[in-house]
């Protein structure tokens, strides 16, 4: 028999109560009306056989007979439970309990669950303390009680310590007959520009297939099978694709070949659409459950869950690093910091490749699976995730979700009453304070500055005030390239190709409030005589010439270049702007020169491959009579005096 959304079968349960009750309650089961008894008798069997609303009904129609009859509002509470219909639900054992709260009292854990799905924890948590003062409750119903006081209280001191989530409205908005149909759609992947959508899709009823949908303005267009040799009539499902729009991983159950349940694999886009899938290998899969796999903005990182043994749980989450050579390292777990007993799964690593959401068990909530979000640190490891809070998280199991590089749209999955059918996409705002960075990107080519020809280069992204690598990544074969930039940071930006100059760049984020996307082609200067570059990232205090802390990356990017090219001697040039005297300008610009040969020097670098000079403000590249004029002449260079 149906339990009615209950931890157990609630109706088997009333007959041992039962007589515990008789010398305590008013109300009297043997004194109700014959007739309204069979029609409850009816209502249970319809109920039985999954018509939930015949059995309401059914049990309108005895309670108007017998508007005492107690049994009949707690099994309508029951069935509307079991539609999630929790406002109707507590409606009606509220309407039992008065009529005997005393006969009511063990009804009050499937009563607090219903006041939890309408959000009011206070109310559920003190339903269920009443529940816990039953005498002689069994060990599954005691069980079940704790587990529900424990979510409860943490429900209650989520909203005392998370003010913003007061006021917060949590308002989806399904993605409409474009994206959802009568079947389910679920697993969204958005692009970097959140113009493109691509989803699963179950189709013939048991098969799962990928399907993509591109907006103009507001309005999706109709979604479309996606191109290719992807699709096929085993399961491809849980799709993550590369931002760049060139990878496609995803996974396939009981294919062929495959070496678990459930395996992970590859495709690429071509021009003839997504090739045809690649199985991982063993790096990557096991023999357990491999699945839900998300990959990180800059390619070099696979996050997934498996079920595989040495966990912490039954299902924990994974990383695999992507090598020089195209490969993938061994699978890592992310640790008891990520991982708990209970199931860690649906990983989402964000555009800013600092944030991570995912669904577990076993970390503290709602019941059953909620939400979660982590950060990574200034050392790189992952802070202790956090509880997205209610209603995102609720009572009900909460599976994937995806948030745009605008760090507040967030896409679901969910059967809400607007439904499709099952499970439609739908797209919400996310609460400021669970936001990842909202993330710009630079993308262009990288190409040989005589030749033009592509260069397959290594793009590097760095925090200045941490000097912590953001992303790093490598160019495709023709020098394509795409990386993410965080908001709220400073960054070094450089590139770099064994027997070239790298390139220099910053992007001061920590203030900018814009939204450009820049595109930036690089022409890299082979390593020659009197090449030259102007290093970006090299910063010094106003008329001081000590480096400061955040000139680290740059200056370790210019000793590992006479590390890879070790036959180069360079001289290093420095300049500033027009104020002040000409006399002071021409010795703080030599000293700045000194003090960046003194570093490279103290990492190995031999002093006779090394040269300094300083030109003050005699060679200016831009007027000195704008501030952004100064700025460009206050600089640090390296040319090359031989290669």
């Amino acid at each position: 028999m149906k339990s009615f959304g209950l931890p157990y079968p609630y109706f088997f349960l009333l007959f041992f109560l039962l007589p515990s009750l008789a010398g305590q309650a008013q109300y009297n089961p043997d004194k109700v009306s014959k007739k309204a008894t069979q029609l409850y008798t009816k209502a249970l069997d319809q109920a039985q056989n999954d018509d939930l609303k015949g059995g309401i009904e059914t049990l309108k129609k005895a309670i108007a007979i017998d508007k005492g009859y107690e049994e009949a509002y707690l099994s309508m509470a029951g069935m509307y439970s079991e539609l999630k219909d929790h406002r109707s639900a507590v409606q009606y054992y509220e309407q039992a309990k008065a009529i005997d709260s005393e006969f009511f009292k063990d009804y009050n854990l499937p009563y607090s669950i219903d006041l939890a799905g309408l959000g009011n924890f206070e109310k559920a948590l003190q339903a269920i303390d009443v529940f816990l003062t039953v005498p002689n409750l069994n060990e599954t119903s005691r069980k079940a009680g704790a587990y529900r006081e424990r979510c409860y209280q943490f429900a209650v001191d989520y909203a005392a310590a998370h003010q913003a989530s007061a006021n917060y409205k949590f308002e989806p908005h399904n993605l409409g007959d474009s994206i959802n149909t009568e079947v389910s759609e679920y697993y969204p992947s958005i692009s970097l520009d959140g113009n493109t959508l691509i989803f699963t899709r179950r189709v013939n009823h048991n098969n799962e297939d990928f399907y993509q949908s591109t907006r103009a303005g507001s309005a999706w267009a109709k979604a479309h099978s996606l191109e290719g040799d992807i699709n096929t009539n085993y399961n491809e499902a849980a799709q993550t694709v590369s931002l760049d729009g060139q990878m496609l991983i995803f996974n396939g159950c009981d294919i062929p070949g495959g070496m678990g349940s459930c395996d992970l694999y590859i495709s690429y886009w071509t021009s003839g659409g997504w090739s045809a899938p690649e199985n991982m290998g063993d790096s990557i899969n096991s023999d357990s459950w491999d699945a839900a796999p998300s990959l990180s903005p800059d390619k070099k990182d696979l996050y997934f869950s498996s079920s595989r043994p040495g966990g912490y749980g039954g299902m924990d989450l994974y990383v695999s690093h992507r090598l020089l050579n195209g490969h993938w390292s061994a699978a890592e777990n992310l640790g008891p910091v990520i991982n708990t007993a209970g199931d860690e799964g649906t990983p989402f690593i964000h555009a800013d490749n600092q944030t991570l959401y995912f669904n577990s068990s076993g970390h503290p909530g709602y019941g059953s699976n909620d939400l979660f979000i982590a950060h990574k640190d200034s050392t790189g490891q992952w802070a202790k995730p956090e509880n997205l809070g209610y209603p995102i998280n609720d009572i009900e199991d909460q599976g994937s979700m995806v948030v745009a590089a605008d760090g507040k749209t967030a896409y679901y999955a969910s059967d809400r009453s607007d439904s499709r059918g099952g499970l439609d996409l739908y797209t919400f705002e996310l609460r400021d304070d669970i936001r990842p960075a909202r993330t710009l990107w630079v993308k262009g080519r990288v190409y040989d500055r005589t030749t033009r020809k592509g260069l397959p280069s290594s793009v590097v992204l760095t925090d200045l005030a941490t000097q912590q690598v953001i992303s790093n990544l490598q160019t495709d074969e023709t020098g394509n390239y795409l990386i993410t930039l965080p908001k709220g940071k400073d960054y070094a930006f450089n590139v770099k190709r064994k027997g070239y100059l790298f390139f220099s760049d910053n992007y001061s984020l920590s203030r900018e409030q814009g939204d450009t996307a820049f595109n930036v082609d690089i022409p890299l200067q082979p390593i020659e005589a009197n090449a030259a570059i102007v290093l970006k990232n090299i910063f010094f205090e106003t008329n001081k010439y000590e480096l400061k802390p955040e000139s680290r990356s740059e200056l370790d990017n210019v000793v590992q270049m006479l590390k890879d090219n070790p036959t180069v001697r360079i001289q290093i040039n420095g300049h500033t702007d027009n104020s002040g005297r000409a006399a002071d300008n021409q010795l703080l610009s030599g000293n700045r020169a000194k003090a960046v040969t003194t570093y490279l020097v103290s990492k190995g670098i031999a002093q006779a491959r090394l040269s300094y000079k300083g030109f003050g403000d005699t060679v200016p590249v831009a007027d000195n009579s704008t501030p952004e004029g100064r700025a460009q002449n206050r600089r640090t260079e390296l040319k090359v005096i031989s290669p």
